[in-house]
């Protein structure tokens, strides 16, 4: 998985980027980047208007979800306190190469930075941590292996010890021959996501499941131009796991030392703002034009809540040193 994804010639480091393969929230539509806008407004006042706000996007694919934060920063009248404009310091953490055209002011890099005060953000990385799969056998947990290049898998070893242990706590015992996926190395990759962040807020959203809700026969599949593929690990798909996200939202919070706040993506994004209702008919009286933009934006806005899609995401927010309720109600 790590080679298929990251490796020379991989999925994710070459050619035109994911928007091209697949339809995140970033790319469907604005109001999610408005919502993390919005968020974000209340990070900086929880720090207190720090002089240098950080936003750090794990995962950033080709920045745009940076370029549009940046774009709604300068639309920002910036009355009283600095303006959120000159203040922000953008850094996108992707492995591929810097794409061309990005403005000057988003920094890109190929490691999660240290020291962020501000907002970490991953939005559908931890589903692309490479991890192993594991097959259940009549002896225990085996690996599951996989040939490169026809995807054709049969069980190999059994699992080592800290495998065996995250897979005792974590992906209760299923039936001959059912599959796990070892979140361990999710668990690892959010609790560095946590621990860069000196004071603020590190968000991961991405598809998920919990302990009482694991696929028997797991997640694991494959994206190519728009559709579902066999998840052949060759470099020519994306190959993506759901993630086990009260596994990862735990390690998170030992890293940090306070609470979580772990809620569905349609939740999160009713609470900033996009509730996906309809707009009043009586407006389409007074200005047709606004209904219309008005219609527009709730229907992605719907697509962004749908629980059979997008809105089946998960929100965790994981706050760092500083007191903050994300939903708290203005």
């Amino acid at each position: 998985m790590e080679q298929a994804l990251y490796g020379p010639g991989g999925f994710f480091v070459s050619g035109p980027g994911p928007a091209a393969h697949f339809r995140t929230s970033v790319h469907a539509s604005p109001i999610f980047a408005a919502a993390l806008f919005r968020l974000l407004g209340r990070v900086d006042a929880a720090l207190g208007h720090p002089c240098r706000l950080d936003v750090v996007d794990v995962g950033a694919g080709r920045g745009e979800l940076l370029g549009a934060l940046l774009t709604l920063a300068a639309a920002e009248p910036g009355a009283g306190t600095p303006p959120l404009r000159d203040r922000l310091r953008l850094t996108a953490v992707e492995r591929a190469g810097r794409p061309d055209g990005l403005p000057d002011d988003i920094a890109w890099v190929s490691e999660i930075p240290n020291g962020t005060v501000g907002l970490s953000v991953a939005t559908e990385w931890l589903d692309n941590v490479p991890l192993d799969l594991a097959v259940r056998a009549r002896d225990g947990w085996r690996y599951l292996l996989v040939d490169p290049t026809t995807g054709v898998e049969a069980p190999g070893e059994r699992v080592d010890p800290a495998d065996a242990d995250w897979l005792d706590r974590w992906w209760p015992a299923a039936g001959a021959d059912s599959l796990a996926e070892i979140g361990r190395s999710r668990d690892v990759a959010w609790a560095g996501a946590v621990g860069s962040v000196d004071r603020g807020l590190a968000v991961a959203v991405d598809y998920g499941h919990q302990r009482d809700d694991r696929p028997v026969a797991g997640s694991l599949t494959g994206y190519r131009g728009g559709r579902q593929v066999v998840p052949v690990p060759d470099g020519s798909c994306d190959v993506t796991a759901h993630v086990a996200v009260d596994s990862v939202a735990s390690a998170g919070a030992r890293v940090a030392r306070c609470a979580y706040t772990l809620v569905p993506q349609r939740e999160a994004l009713r609470a900033l703002g996009a509730d996906g209702g309809r707009p009043p008919l009586s407006l389409a009286a007074s200005d047709p034009a606004g209904y219309v933009r008005a219609l527009a934006a709730a229907s992605t806005a719907a697509e962004l809540t749908d629980p059979a899609g997008l809105g089946g995401h998960w929100w965790l927010l994981q706050p760092v040193g500083v007191a903050l309720d994300p939903f708290m109600a203005r």
